[in-house]
């Protein structure tokens, strides 16, 4: 039992760099990224993504959505952004590309173990 929480306490560990990784990178990009509560009516279902507040573009996050969906959300947003200049470890580019490739299928765990579901 111990040995499965220690894996789970790793993935959890690479899925929260990954998603520091990406948000540095939107940042970069020009994007403020901020985690709110959104709200939520009956019918309307709302995760998150870009809109643009005045000038400043944003892409914003349902703070209770866990790390795994604001992953998701920022490889969508990302995906349309050139990514020539800002530097991405291995793991994030390559979730990246299979993102923008329209493929959203589990990662291989040398991807840091993040898995990207439809």
């Amino acid at each position: 039992m111990t040995q499965r929480n220690d894996i789970r306490a790793e993935r959890a560990t690479r899925q929260l760099a990954v998603l520091d990784e990406l948000k540095e990178a939107a940042a970069r990009l020009g994007f403020a990224v901020r985690e709110e509560r959104l709200l939520r009516e009956v019918g309307y279902h709302v995760r998150g993504g870009r809109c643009r507040v005045g000038e400043q573009e944003m892409i914003l996050l349902d703070r209770g959505l866990p790390p795994q969906v604001h992953i998701e959300i920022l490889l969508e947003e990302l995906s349309s952004c050139r990514l020539d200049e800002v530097y991405l470890s291995p793991a994030a580019r390559e979730l990246l590309e299979r993102t923008g490739g329209g493929i959203r299928t589990a990662a291989p765990s040398d991807s840091a173990g993040v898995e990207v579901t439809s």
